[in-house]
Formats: C-alpha cells, structure tokens, sequence
C-alpha cells in the first residue's frame, strides 16, 4: 500500500511538472507571437493611359498623346525592429519626369533612404525621399485626379538630405530638414542647402521650405464632411529670385458613390510674376517674364476592382493670354482635355 501510495505521488508530481512546463512554452510561443518580426516587402503599380488631344496643359505627366505610358513603380522596403530603408524605383515617362535631375543609373531612383527609429516619438532619416510639401504625390496610386496640379508640377519633387519626425501627440507632429538644394537628389551640385519644416496639427500642415533665392510656405489638409464627402485643400506661395513668384489655391471635394466608384473635382487657381514659374506655359509667355493668371477644372472618375483603378477624366484650363498650343502655330487661351487612364497597385 505504501508503495501504491508513493508511486501515485510520483505521478501526480510529474503530471504537474509537465503541465507547468507546457504552460510555459505557450507563454514563450505567445510573447514571440506579439513581438514585431523583420519584414521585407515589394510594392508598387504600374499606369496607362489615353490622351486624346495631342497638346496637354504643360504640368507633369500624362502629356503624351494617343495611347501611351505611365511607368512601373516598385518599392522594396525593409522594415527592422528599429531601422529600416526604403528603395523606390521607376521606369518610364512618367518616372522620367519624375527624377528630371538625376543621371546614369540614378535616373531610376525615385526614393532612397534609411531610417532609425530612437524611440517611440522620433524617428531619424538619411537619403532621398519625396517632398512632404503640397497635396499631390509622383505614385499615380495616391492621387486622385490622374493629371497634376500646377502646384505639384511647379512645386519640388524630392529632396536629398537629413531629416527628424518627432510625433508629440497622436495629433501633433513635427519636422526639421536639412537638404541639398531642391531635386539635387543624387548629390550637392549647387552647394546650397536648404531648410524645411513641418507642422502637423489634426491631419492638417504647414510646410515651409527656404533656400537660396528660394522660399516655400505650403498648406495641406483636408476634411471628412461626411461619410461619403471628402474636400482636400492645398495652398502655396513661393518667391524666387529677381521678384519673381508663383502661388495657387487648389479644392479637391471627392464623393463615394458605392464601393468601387468615386467621383472628385480638382478646381485650380495658380498665378506667376515675372516668369516665376519659368516654362509653366507652352505658347507665347512660355520663357518671358510676363505676369499670367490660369485657371483649371478636372473632374474624374475612379472605378476600383480588387487591385485595378479606371480613371476616365476631363479637364478644361484657361488663362489669362493665349499660352495653350493650338496646333503647331497657333496659340490659345483654353484648352481642354480627356484622358482615360488604367492602373494597377500590387
């Protein structure tokens, strides 16, 4: 009996040591679970189009006529427990135009940077990466109108340099930049920097870029009007050079009409002073220093299906002196254009 009795002792003390043990290697399992592993990804889109005039408004990309070629974008990122990079490359015209400064094999590189992240609220970044002034963006993806503002066409692309994102709040973030002049992305060529800054206030900023005979002050912000009414707002002001200047106002109210199509207005007030926009117009101010006033409307259309976007559009500029290419001799005061774009976000 008493041999019975110690042999079930023994039983019960292993029994117990296993579940003890097994409980802990489900609560190391858990906390590896939650822990954020090292991720490698690879993103990108690529975009068409169709252009049916042959002279487009004189702003970045989509100018070509008749069926033609956006680009592939693929983004290959890297993202550690503290660090991470980014590489963000483009082939095409609409890349081109992208990294118009860059030479060689850097005429691909759209964005190339590293990061750390020292805590929680600040995060440090070294390389080339896309401007964080104005409301459009190069990524065809990100934007909704399919052809760009004045504004982004005239405003920087990339900058090269240092920055510092320090996040306040969940509301409230701000940063500081030091960077080579603006798109001297590959290297410092000019030997002038350039300063900027950014204040984010509940979705809403204020940029601010200065550098020499160079000064941007940007606003971007937008709000929720309702579930299905969403109205962006962009605002710059830039003064150059031998008093010249460009400065516009853009609205971007975009509305929900089901799950797979939206409907959005890009309304555009964008004026030049002695040339400050330089080759905005493509006809008879084109490289005066004549004073000029433009005005433009796109509407489009966004019908998304799993990873695909159709975007038809159609967009009427006018301006203030006959700046638009008619034909190969003649010039106009009004233009107005369709394009029909595809694109695929993967």
């Amino acid at each position: 009996m008493k041999i019975f009795k110690t042999t079930l002792l023994t039983l019960a003390l292993l029994a117990g040591s296993l579940t003890y043990a097994q409980d802990e290697v489900a609560e190391e399992t858990a906390v590896e679970a939650t822990e954020e592993k090292p991720s490698f990804s690879v993103s990108g889109s690529i975009d068409t189009y169709y252009r049916s005039n042959e002279f487009a408004p004189n702003t970045s990309f989509s100018n070509l006529p008749g069926f033609a070629l956006g680009m592939a974008n693929i983004v290959l990122s890297y993202e550690g427990e503290k660090s991470g990079f980014v590489a963000d490359l483009v082939y095409g015209p609409r890349g081109a135009d992208a990294v118009f400064n860059s030479a060689g094999s850097s005429n691909i590189v759209n964005q190339l940077y590293a990061y750390y992240n020292v805590n929680d609220k600040l995060t440090l970044t070294l390389g080339n990466f896309n401007t964080f002034l104005g409301y459009e963006v190069i990524s065809p993806v990100a934007n909704f109108n399919y052809s760009t503002s004045y504004m982004f066409s005239w405003g920087p692309f990339s900058h090269t340099g240092f920055k510092a994102d320090y996040a306040v709040s969940d509301n409230v973030s701000i940063m500081v930049a030091v960077m080579n002049a603006t798109d001297e992305t590959e290297a410092d060529y000019s030997d002038a920097s350039t300063f900027g800054a950014q204040l984010g206030l509940y979705g809403q900023y204020i940029n601010f870029l200065s550098g020499d005979d160079y000064t941007q002050f940007d606003f971007t912000g937008g709000f929720n009007i309702s579930e299905k009414l969403f109205l962006g707002i962009n605002a710059t002001i830039t003064e150059l050079a031998a008093d010249a200047s460009f400065s516009g106002v853009a609205l971007y109210p975009q509305y929900t009409l089901s799950d797979s199509f939206s409907i959005g207005l890009r309304g555009e007030i964008f004026s030049e002073t002695n040339g400050g926009a330089g080759a905005l117009f493509t006809g008879a101010l084109s490289g005066t220093t004549e004073d000029a006033d433009n005005t433009s409307f796109t509407i489009t259309g966004s019908y998304t299906k799993g990873n695909f976007i159709l975007k038809p559009e159609f967009r009427i500029d006018s301006a203030s002196a006959n700046i638009y290419s008619k034909n190969a001799t003649d010039f106009t005061d009004s233009l107005a254009s369709f394009v029909v774009a595809a694109i695929y976000a993967f």
